[in-house]
């Protein structure tokens, strides 16, 4: 057998073999993330998990899962983030399983079938699925784009098909937009704040005699169940749990007096109304929170999350303030703040004003707060804490906007009527305006708390800015147009004979002696006359006109009459010369206005009153007349 010769060697190597991928791991897929919102009071992380075998196409669910998994501890997403790329997962695994033919095989890897096409058809969909200009489409096709962009970049997780396209470019759904809100009136603002006030008294004054006859009862198993001071007391200490206060109880209507003189309405319709309004005077409930997070908001000038996700380890007292730490989930940022306390001096019975106190709102709030706290075993302390009563036993959460305990329906209790959208938001927006009036619009001071970016784009769309803007750009076009239309009267041969009519006189503001200078040239600057060369808008009152006559055409006090025709002649030369030493930009910015005016007097004037002063000009020898400074600066 003849031995191969050299480059026939093809059996030395096995041939690659491509394996088809199967389901790389079975079962629920789950992973631990810092917790957020109400999860956050139990514990600082949870658990989100999610199972593929839901789903038909389980394969592919499986798939972006991994992605989802390793994606949330890369990028240490907290709960809100994680679930939100759950979401996405699942509305394009909904659509898969209802519109992709055999979906059950479905998979990144394979071509059939073609989860490309089936992408762009859920992505197309996506925004008949929300209301119109919703970023929620937006939102949900990214985040699929950005698991499968993970899995095509791992060397051994293939993907088939021509997803580098989509990838890398148009997302396929427009980003939406968002309304922005106006900021409160002034007169809103107060209102907000006075009712706030009012409200914090109110809730400060009930919770602190509720605590107090809460002191005052015994265990309702010797002192009876009837009396409010001892149901109180059992809710207060914890002796009783919640659910067996109802079962000890008579039914609604044969509830004593006394009970039924503590119903809003004057009778309990039923022991759980009764139950909910005990714990109620021990413990802030959602609709005592909005009025502290008015104040605070005030007081701080900082957005409604920053100030509700605010606990006890992010304050630090001093003896003249407190030191916030605030966070803002959105941006990633911390940032430390702190705010004086205002004391009254010692003895003044009446303060200069009302100055909301950052301090002591927070500790009021401490205050309250801390034994619900420590009663569900919270740490740290949230400073927006509230109670209630969804089942038969005491709950603690945070402020939420469900509906019947959002901002709305605590305006609507307290018969606060504003006007735009009732949104908390639009209080953050009336402090930056009011710190834009007060640094005079200085983006670089105002947007202390973010980025300039996001106070031109987010912030500076109020109506006060705007109509400030307004104002400034207003005052700006009338002082160019003053600064171009008030220049020198220009008379010709008969309004100069009509000065004497005292009529034509008064109106040019002009008194006898004053015309009679201006004919015998006592007024003459050099290139036009003057009406009073001491009020000169370009030097100070009292001070003879510094810039005569190089700017007599730009002056509102100059008069140019039929004899000072030879010397604007000459002036018109000098600055032609002039024109071809220095760069059009340079002249039009020094002399532009000038030779505007200048040019306009000539073509007033007839051929044959500027024939008449070039030969007064020639025959009389006529020079420019102006000051030695001027000839430097034309002959330099």
């Amino acid at each position: 057998m003849a031995m191969p010769r050299r480059g026939e060697h093809t059996s030395g190597f096995p041939t690659e073999r491509r394996v088809e991928p199967g389901v790389d791991r079975i079962g629920v897929r789950q992973v631990t993330v810092p917790a957020s919102g109400t999860s956050g009071l139990r514990s600082a992380t949870v658990a989100v998990s999610f199972n593929p075998a839901a789903f038909r196409c389980a394969r592919l669910a499986g798939e972006l899962a991994d992605e989802w998994v390793e994606l949330a501890q890369a990028a240490r997403l907290r709960e809100g983030a994680a679930r939100a790329y759950l979401t996405a997962i699942k509305a394009l695994l909904t659509y898969v399983d209802a519109e992709v033919p055999g979906a059950g095989s479905a998979s990144l890897a394979r071509d059939d079938p073609d989860l490309r096409q089936a992408v762009t058809g859920w992505v197309r969909v996506l925004p008949s699925q929300h209301r119109a200009g919703s970023r929620t489409p937006g939102w949900n096709a990214g985040r699929v784009r950005a698991l499968i962009a993970r899995r095509a970049e791992h060397p051994d997780r293939p993907v088939a098909g021509h997803w580098s396209g989509w990838i890398d470019g148009a997302l396929g759904v427009r980003r939406g937009s968002s309304s922005e809100l106006d900021e409160f009136s002034r007169a809103d603002k107060k209102t907000l704040i006075r009712v706030a006030s009012a409200a914090r008294r109110a809730t400060e004054a009930r919770i602190r005699a509720g605590r107090e006859l809460a002191a005052t009862g015994t265990d309702p198993a010797r002192g009876g169940w009837l009396a409010a001071e001892n149901l109180l007391w059992a809710i207060w200490t914890g002796a009783h749990p919640c659910e067996q206060i109802p079962a000890r109880l008579p039914s609604a209507p044969k509830l004593p007096e006394v009970l039924h003189r503590l119903a809003p309405d004057g009778a309990w319709h039923s022991t759980r109304s009764l139950l909910r309004f005990l714990v109620a005077q021990l413990f802030l409930t959602a609709m005592d929170l909005h009025a502290y997070r008015i104040l605070l908001m005030a007081a701080t000038g900082r957005a409604p999350e920053e100030i509700t996700g605010l606990t006890e380890d992010d304050l630090e007292f001093g003896p003249s303030g407190v030191t916030i730490t605030f966070s803002k989930a959105r941006a990633n940022v911390r940032a430390r703040q702190a705010f004086s306390s205002d004391l009254a001096p010692a003895g003044q019975l009446h303060p200069p004003g009302l100055r909301l106190d950052a301090a002591e709102i927070i500790r009021a709030l401490l205050e309250l707060n801390r034994p619900l706290a420590d009663r569900v075993g919270i740490s740290p302390v949230p400073l927006f804490l509230r109670a209630s009563l969804p089942g038969t036993e005491v709950v603690a959460g945070l402020l939420t906007r469900s509906k019947g305990l959002d901002f709305t329906h605590w305006l609507r209790l307290q018969g606060i009527t504003v006007s735009g959208p009732a949104d908390i938001r639009r209080l953050r927006k009336s402090t930056k305006v009011e710190k834009a009036i007060a640094f005079g619009g200085r983006i670089s001071d105002i947007a202390d708390d973010h980025s300039e970016q996001t106070f031109r784009s987010h912030y500076a769309h109020g109506t006060t800015l705007r109509v400030i803007a307004g104002d400034v750009i207003t005052t700006a076009q009338r002082r160019w147009l003053d600064t171009a239309l008030a220049g020198p009267t220009v008379l010709d041969e008969q309004a100069t004979r009509s000065l004497n009519d005292p009529g034509s006189a008064s109106a040019l503001g002009l008194q006898p002696a004053d015309i009679e200078a201006l004919r015998t040239g006592q007024l003459n600057m050099g290139v036009t006359d003057c009406s009073d060369p001491f009020t000169s808008p370009f030097g100070r009152p009292g001070q003879l006109c510094p810039v005569a006559p190089l700017r007599c055409l730009e002056c509102r006090n100059a008069f140019v009459l039929p004899s000072n025709l030879p010397q604007l002649l000459l002036f018109a030369e000098h600055l032609d010369q002039l024109a071809l030493r220095l760069t059009p930009t340079h002249f039009h910015a020094l002399w532009g206005q000038s030779r505007a005016t200048l040019l306009e007097v000539l073509r007033s004037r007839t051929d044959t009153e500027l024939r008449d002063a070039r030969r007064q000009i020639a025959e009389d020898g006529l020079v420019l007349q102006l000051p030695l400074a001027s000839r430097v600066e034309f002959d330099a």
